[in-house]
């Protein structure tokens, strides 16, 4: 093997139902209605810049916003970690965002109210780890569920 051996990165792509399924609440949520906290994130492209967008799940927690990566390493994740920027949207309402990635264990709470309030949606991607999770636990979750801060910022001006 030449070169540095690359670390293996946590992702799981969404299955045929799954995407149906994100068109479907993405649609909804482009016209104002917001399921379950559901807003659509959209972010620059790495190396194109333009917005790609798919929707999220905002967990709102302590007078914070936060974005977890259920799939893991994702696009939106790869994205925001280049672009450092983004935008959320529900119909005509858009919140403007810097991402700050959470890579303390400030995120175990972070991800124990996730699993508390979309457990039933995304438990099957954390591998059993449940909102009741051990720290150890959650932990271990932590390492393959990017968690990101947003602070609300003012939109980009056109330069």
């Amino acid at each position: 093997m030449s070169g540095p051996a690359k670390k293996a990165v946590h992702y799981l792509p969404p299955g045929r139902v799954t995407r149906v399924l994100n068109r479907v609440v993405g649609a909804l949520t482009r016209r104002g209605l917001s399921m379950w906290g559901s807003r659509v994130l959209s972010v620059p492209g790495r190396t194109t810049g333009i917005m790609r967008s798919t929707p999220v799940n905002v967990l709102s927690l302590d007078g914070e916003q936060y974005l977890v990566a259920a799939r893991g390493t994702t696009e939106w994740v790869r994205n925001l970690r280049a672009a450092r920027t983004g935008r959320l949207t529900v119909g005509r309402r858009e919140q403007w965002f810097d991402g700050i990635e959470v890579l303390d264990d400030t995120r175990l709470p972070v991800l124990r109210a996730y699993l508390r309030r979309w457990g039933w949606e995304v438990g099957a991607y954390f591998d059993g780890v449940t909102a009741d999770a051990s720290d150890d636990e959650l932990r271990v979750a932590a390492a393959r569920h990017p968690v990101f801060r947003i602070v609300a910022t003012d939109p980009p001006t056109a330069g």
